[in-house]
């Protein structure tokens, strides 16, 4: 089983390579657009009308495309006259040494911390320890939840974007950080090297790795000066730490261009606040346990009804849940998917995206444990029902190679291992009917089937019901309510079977910032 699941991974990474499509790296030196002319005006007042023309020109309305100009879906823009590709004149690619020397350099930064400030125990290592790793081989570790499935996995964009920084693609940069992962597991801990830890510094680094170098793009703009300049390098740098550091050895932080240099998505955030209600266990009244603080943050980037080339993470969702008072986790859940390749079609009314998707589920509650890394197929509807109602849904039908799942009801507050390693299959449907300006309603299903492959042998059900209703108040603010209800059934090999049923709420309120291109074509927000 240790070997299908490694040559599966292999595979899935060694497919998508030859199947991602390349324009010539000279073909973005001369661009008709997003370009400051000297004598014109300031930078400032000139970055001001750009962005207005360029919301003017190619506006992607309800139901509407923009007319083809020359700003309009040529080989290096979008049809929002942005960039399809960094422009290499300005972005060059570092020697592979160059890359190389920063991945163990993170790793001696990230053990350092490690060591010196966690006072890690398998961090305290020495000459023999290498030896005995290389000689003992490898094994599934005890490490507890968050440990092995965030903590590896943001360890693993720090490798995968030394090669981002360096103007590597999204599959050079994923096959490079191999090399930190494997660095890190036979020379940075004193416990022998564990396959659970480079799937997911290997898989959920890349993933998240190039969601936060494409954050980092969208913010990040040498045309301006001054206090805009330092806060878009500050950011960046928070986001992408790697890159901010890269920028100042390459001297990006203090270029100035007179034209955009990156290529940017369509970007709508999405900022949630208010009450998490999660009911005792021991009843299915609504509203009945106790009450937590909460906040969530959801990034959509992409417009999924664009009709052009697919490349890794055009397209993605990025949402993080964060509870205050249910306990010691605080992250509780992070879902995403990244897409991966895919093709747009139009079939009278009804816009259509069919693809191929990464994904990345994370729940640390009340409720369960469980992380997944999954691949799988997903179809995107926009189907316009009046002039100002659409209905959208998206369905995924995907594989899991590899997940953790807990053996019992709640979190794990041990500090050892208490879950399972698994593989299976997961579905969700998603679908949000816009009524209007001010109303709208979603419908969200989750399924896993996870058969666990190491540890307490069996077969997991889950489930996760979660209808929504948010109502816009003024703009872009919203006030709404969220309803969970979880489904756990486990039935282990001669061992009574485990089955309850869980409800949470949430209310809150919800500040929301839509991209100007996007007002009123696509919001993914909610669809989350």
């Amino acid at each position: 089983m240790k070997a299908i699941i490694g040559i599966i991974l292999l595979l899935t990474q060694f497919t998508l390579l030859h199947a991602q499509k390349t324009v010539p790296r000279d073909s973005c030196k001369t661009l008709p657009t997003d370009t400051i002319v000297p004598g014109k005006g300031t930078p400032k007042k000139q970055l001001k009308e750009i962005k207005k023309e360029k919301v003017e020109k190619p506006l992607d309305s309800t139901g509407k495309v923009p007319v083809k100009t020359t700003l309009v879906d040529t080989i290096v823009l979008n049809k929002y006259s942005d960039l399809l590709y960094d422009d290499t004149a300005f972005n060059k690619r570092y020697p592979l040494w160059v890359h190389l020397t920063e991945v163990a350099g993170a790793n001696v930064m990230v053990w350092s911390i490690d060591r010196d400030i966690m006072n890690a125990d398998f961090s305290m290592i020495r000459p023999t320890t290498r030896k005995y790793n290389l000689k003992k081989g490898w094994e599934w570790d005890t490490d507890r939840f968050g440990i092995n499935f965030i903590d590896h996995t943001y360890s693993g964009t720090m490798s995968f974007n030394t090669g981002r920084a360096n103007d590597y693609n999204f599959f050079q940069s994923a096959s490079f950080s191999t090399a930190g992962s494997l660095m890190r597991e036979y020379f940075g801990e004193n416990t022998s090297p564990s396959y659970n830890d480079i799937i997911n510094t290997l898989k959920n680094g890349a993933f998240l790795g190039e969601i936060l170098h494409r954050l980092s793009s969208n913010i990040l703009d040498d045309r301006t000066r001054g206090i805009q300049r330092v806060s878009r390098e500050v950011l960046a740098g928070i986001i992408d730490p790697i890159r901010g550091l890269n920028r100042i050895l390459q001297g990006k932080t203090f270029r100035g261009t007179n034209k955009e240099v990156y290529q940017k998505e369509h970007l709508n955030i999405s900022l949630y606040t208010g009450l998490h209600i999660v009911n005792d266990a021991s009843t299915k009244s609504f509203a009945s346990g106790a009450i937590n603080k909460m906040i969530y943050i959801q990034f959509d980037y992409g417009n999924p009804f664009e009709n052009r080339l697919r490349k890794p993470f055009d397209l993605f969702k990025l949402r993080t849940d964060f509870s205050f008072g249910a306990g010691r986790k605080i992250p509780d859940k992070i879902t995403c998917y990244g897409i991966l390749i895919g093709t747009n079609k139009q079939l009278g009314k009804q816009s259509i995206l069919l693809s191929i998707f990464q994904y990345y589920d994370y729940i640390d509650n009340k409720t369960f444990e469980q992380g997944t890394i999954a691949f799988g197929g997903g179809a995107f509807s926009k189907l316009s029902i009046c002039k100002k109602s659409d209905l959208y849904t998206n369905i995924h039908i995907v594989f899991i190679p590899f997940a953790g799942n807990s053996t019992h009801f709640g979190p794990d507050n041990s500090q050892v291992r208490d879950y399972s390693f698994g593989a299976g299959l997961e579905a969700k449907f998603e679908s949000t009917l816009n009524l209007g300006d001010y109303v709208s309603a979603s419908l969200i299903y989750y399924y896993y089937f996870v058969h666990t492959y190491m540890g307490l042998p069996g077969n997991n059900y889950i489930s996760i019901f979660k209808p929504r209703v948010p109502f816009k108040m003024y703009k872009g603010f919203s006030i709404g309510l969220e309803q969970y209800v979880y489904y756990n059934n486990r039935y282990m090999n001669n061992l009574q079977g485990i089955h309850s049923t869980q409800m949470e709420q949430k209310i809150f309120i919800q500040p929301y910032q839509e991209d100007k291109q996007r007002r009123g074509h696509y919001n993914l927000t909610n669809l989350c």
